[in-house]
């Protein structure tokens, strides 16, 4: 990933399915602030994620391409998701929602992804 160092993965076990092999983290003011923001869609194409943790919500202003968006309670649950949340918008807040993934476009259709699913985030 361009701006973004890859340490973690994403898998969903309630499917048995990977949703990204490469993720990032965004766990200070300025990681998160800045998100995916300056990132090229072939930087954060199918196998990566962006994890932003704490978060309640995201946004795509700057963005430009859609993302998939998964929101995670503290035990990894989902919560909510949004299907390919359009650039220049703005999602969601939950306070229920621990942190947020990030995936790219069509990730939740191609794996199933659903509310209730348990997310485990590994380091790598």
């Amino acid at each position: 990933m361009a701006a973004l160092i890859a340490r973690a993965q994403a898998f969903n076990q309630t499917r048995q399915k990977l949703l990204a092999a490469e993720v990032a983290i965004a766990d200070t003011h300025w990681s998160r602030l800045r998100g995916l923001i300056g990132v090229s869609q072939n930087d954060f194409s199918n196998g990566r994620g962006l994890w932003i943790r704490p978060c309640h919500g995201v946004h795509t202003v700057a963005m430009r391409f859609p993302i998939d968006v998964l929101y995670l309670d503290r035990a990894g649950r989902v919560v909510h998701l949004e299907h390919d949340l359009p650039p220049w918008r703005f999602s969601r807040v939950l306070t229920r929602a621990a942190s947020v993934l990030e995936l790219p476009s069509h990730t939740l259709s191609g794996t199933g992804t659903a509310l209730g699913d348990c997310i485990a985030i590994t380091m790598k």
